[in-house]
């Protein structure tokens, strides 16, 4: 927006000398021709941004290095589309929990009409991790454009020190214990209008910890024989987001889950995103993520205590808080056959957020006196899943998002690095948060190689 001068020329009679009306000339003539150039100013630095982009690469490509030591190079491409010159300061930034890398220099660019430069930095890698790099380009205190590269060392190698507490195990034994004093109660209610003839799509209501109600959609094929076995899939949402039927699969039984404040599982607890893992916060027996984590193992009940499921080819499979979701219930519960956690998030408190900003989990320790970041921590640490991943004993596999900005490769990997059962894993080295559709008919073909289902047989909607 332009702003508006005002200026206040004065009444002069008309027996002012000739060299003082020379003189108001010359002033009046200056204050306009600065009116003129900080209008001019105002909107080239307004029209900079618009016309300048900027992209950045790596050397190598891929985005991985295989060894300590080795050299990764990012490179800028900026391009001036305007029909006018422009300048501007870029700055490089590195940011990584692995190891202490020194700050780049600063450099003036200047871009001529239709120009395009590149311009590049360079460092290498003192540990096994990953390393965030933002180039800025900087035409003034309001004009940023910026573009950010990742690139990982060694993966495999990522270790983070465990953060249990010493009652971790029993604060998990008494959990589960608490948990099998509520009696499951399952409820069914039949869903008119199916997607299909082949798939019988029921709602699903079940009694949790605390006497929560929590549910889920049920489908399994219509068709199921009485001694007949299916495998099963239980899929868990991501943050704030809720798992829906598929009508999909007519060989499998999924249940579409939704812990405590998802989906349709809000009766008690209602769902409001920004909150969820500052809920109970302040004491670890009444954290949001102990009943959310319980209601996982609670649908993993259902699903044993039915007929037409086989108990040895469950699989459990979910995406972000999901991906937690299932690292923590294959922990909890060795019925778990197959889990597929992908992009895992409530991994590695300590190192997310040194990588990430939350507003509100600052606003909530400015809350009170009595809350710091080594207490909140403290509490995350027993629902941190990164602490549960060495309890796992079935097969994990893990798809990872390069440059994901929400859910770290750091923090995946702090989790990965835990397990010692059968494992592996897929880095994507252009994916953020979210794989994409092929990662997802990929882990389906997964589990029905791993549960030995025959040829697919996708229903068609």
């Amino acid at each position: 927006m332009i702003e508006t001068v005002t200026c206040v020329i004065p009444f002069f009679s008309r027996d002012v000398s000739r060299k003082k009306k020379i003189s108001l000339t010359n002033e009046l003539a200056m204050v306009i021709l600065v009116l003129i150039v900080s209008l001019t100013a105002f909107s080239s630095v307004a029209a900079t941004k618009k016309s300048v982009s900027i992209s950045l690469s790596s050397d190598p490509k891929e985005g991985l290095v295989s060894a300590v030591d080795e050299e990764v190079t990012l490179i800028a491409t900026i391009r001036n589309r305007s029909s006018d010159p422009v300048t501007f300061s870029l700055q490089w930034s590195h940011k990584t929990v692995a190891f202490e890398l020194s700050p780049p220099q600063k450099q003036s660019i200047n871009l001529l009409p239709g120009e395009t430069k590149t311009a590049s930095t360079s460092y290498r890698f003192a540990a096994a991790g990953f390393v965030d790099t933002e180039c800025l380009l900087v035409f003034s205190q309001e004009e940023v454009l910026s573009s950010k590269r990742r690139v990982g060392c060694l993966p495999e190698k990522v270790s983070v020190a465990l953060s249990q507490a010493s009652d971790f195990d029993e604060f998990w034994q008494k959990s589960l214990r608490d948990l099998r004093r509520v009696a499951p109660a399952p409820l069914t209610d039949e869903i008119e209008g199916k997607p299909n003839d082949r798939i019988a799509t029921s709602e699903i209501s079940l009694k949790s910890f605390g006497g929560i109600t929590v549910r889920g959609w049920l489908e399994k094929p219509v068709d199921a024989k009485p001694m007949k076995k299916y495998p099963a899939v239980i899929r868990v949402p991501g943050y704030g987001n809720q798992s829906r039927p598929l009508g999909k699969w007519d060989d499998m039984v999924v249940f579409s889950f939704n812990p405590r404040g998802h989906g349709n599982s809000q009766d008690e607890v209602p769902g409001k995103p920004a909150d969820y893992w500052i809920r109970g916060l302040d004491k670890k027996e009444n954290y949001f993520y102990r009943g959310a984590y319980l209601d996982c193992v609670r649908a993993l009940d259902y699903l044993c205590s039915l007929d037409a499921v086989d108990k040895e080819r469950i699989a459990i499979w979910g995406a972000s808080q999901g991906g937690g979701l299932a690292l923590a219930t294959a922990a909890l519960d060795d019925r778990i056959a197959l889990c597929i956690a992908d992009i895992p998030f409530l991994v590695d408190w300590d190192s997310y957020f040194k990588l990430t900003h939350w507003p509100e989990m600052d606003r909530w320790i400015g809350e009170r006196k009595s809350r710091t970041w080594e207490k909140t921590l403290r509490t995350m640490s027993y629902f941190d899943a990164m602490n549960l991943c060495d309890r796992i004993k079935c097969e994990v596999f893990m798809g990872v998002g390069l440059q994901d900005r929400i859910c770290p490769p750091t923090t995946n990997f702090a989790a990965y690095n835990r397990i010692t059962a059968p494992k592996g894993y897929l880095i994507y080295p252009n994916k953020g948060h979210g794989l994409g559709r092929e990662h997802n008919e990929a882990m389906w073909s997964k589990i029905r190689e791993e549960f030995e289902v025959a040829a697919s047989s996708r229903v068609k909607k």
